[in-house]
């Protein structure tokens, strides 16, 4: 190996090992997908709301099937929890939950929005709230029963979109949270934008927040703000059970790739690299030392054969029968000089016999197709019979000859 190939591998090695002390060395990136998934420990998973959940409620259920088959095939009573980013049942399902409510039950829902029949349903509207002097994204929430402390606020800072109740039904309506813009510390809250509310629903409630992140780790983990998650739960039973859904979520319960594996362990993760690495210079270095490959340029293919038959269409298409025999005939004849070397010059009996003899066919044949040559010479017309029956008779005194020269 020459000296300049060597200092090429020296410096792919030194590149490669650069790269993954750098990567190892690096901080790992957090990741803020809204997933809303009850085993998430990223930042918008709700693995430390569900813990704390176990610890408070008696007993808690995790439902991974569509609220219409779980209520259909259980007969259960409690809460059933409703927490993502977007959540939308359908007309069918909705109907299935609201009555599973009315019978004395108890639903909650956080989103940032919801469907529009579940809030005509409790005559609600919702807006989303303004955010044109709020670059930060800072927003500040709170409860407004007194034995919750209702003077205290909680910071978020996490939100790029945040909807609020800007219509209720006054007469069957509880407001329990308030949010507004982020204002600092100890500063009261100017406008009151509604972020949760409740509302009897037959003999049940209905419990709807359009903050879902105060179910998310990051949220809990910012000291007080526990606090506000927990006043909102204690506006459930707890002594019943609660049905946590994660059907409705962003983030998936199980990884189905098995890439999965291979980028989140950090020693197969650098293996995979190390081996893409490791193909492409073998690419680059091996295409190197082969040729490149040649083009085949294919021949010019010659178009007299198919020009020749195309003007014969046009001539027998247009009914020129005259000209297209008289052709025929000239190159019959050019064909008798040059293959079998007789001249054409005068046609007679010492010449049909010799012509005859020479192409292995009969002498009747050729007297047959000389006859209706010279009977074709002497029409000023002919039909597309007669220009047929030429060509036959042609073709089978050629053949004739084909099979003769093939057998010597």
């Amino acid at each position: 190996m020459s000296k300049k190939g060597k200092l090429y591998i020296a410096l792919v090695a030194l590149t490669i090992l650069a790269i993954v002390v750098l990567e190892m060395n690096k901080p790992k990136a957090v990741n803020w997908f809204p997933s809303y998934a009850t085993h998430h420990k990223i930042p918008f998973g709700t693995y430390v709301f569900n813990d704390q959940l176990k610890r408070v409620a008696d007993s808690v259920f995790i439902v991974d099937r569509p609220p219409f088959e779980y209520l259909k095939n259980n007969t259960i009573n409690g809460t059933y929890l409703f927490n993502n980013g977007g959540i939308s049942f359908g007309k069918e399902e909705l109907n299935s939950v609201l009555d599973w409510v009315s019978n004395g039950n108890t639903l909650v829902v956080a989103a940032v929005d919801f469907e529009e029949k579940l809030l005509d349903t409790l005559n609600l509207h919702t807006s989303s709230v303004n955010t044109f002097d709020n670059f930060n994204n800072e927003y500040q929430v709170k409860l407004v029963n007194p034995a919750l402390d209702s003077e205290k606020t909680y910071k978020y800072d996490r939100s790029t979109t945040f909807f609020h109740f800007n219509k209720i039904d006054t007469l069957n309506t509880s407001v329990i949270g308030l949010i507004d813009t982020y204002r600092g510390e100890n500063m009261p809250m100017e406008d009151t934008l509604i972020s949760t509310i409740k509302q009897p629903f037959g003999d049940g409630e209905i419990i709807l927040s359009t903050f879902p992140q105060a179910f998310t780790n990051y949220f809990i983990l910012q000291s007080p703000n526990q606090d506000y998650t927990a006043g909102l739960l204690s506006y459930i039973d707890t002594t019943q059970p609660v049905y946590v859904d994660t059907y409705y979520k962003t983030g998936k319960t199980f990884y189905t790739s098995p890439m999965y594996l291979f980028l989140n362990t950090k020693s197969l993760k650098w293996a995979y690299y190390i081996m893409l690495i490791g193909v492409l210079i073998y690419v680059i270095f091996e295409g190197k030392r082969k040729q490149r490959a040649i083009p085949i340029v294919n021949p010019l293919k010659n178009q007299t054969v198919d020009f020749t038959r195309t003007i014969a269409n046009m001539y027998y298409e247009s009914g020129k029968h005259k000209e297209i025999s008289q052709h025929k005939i000239h190159h019959f004849s050019e064909y008798i000089r040059n293959t079998l070397h007789l001249s054409t010059a005068e046609i007679n009996t010492s010449f049909i016999n010799n012509l005859a003899a020479r192409s292995n066919n009969s002498l009747e044949d050729t007297q047959t197709l000389f006859n209706l040559i010279k009977s074709l010479n002497h029409k000023n017309e002919i039909n597309s019979t007669e220009l047929e029956r030429l060509n036959t008779l042609i073709e089978q005194f050629k053949s004739h000859n084909q099979w003769k020269t093939t057998k010597q």
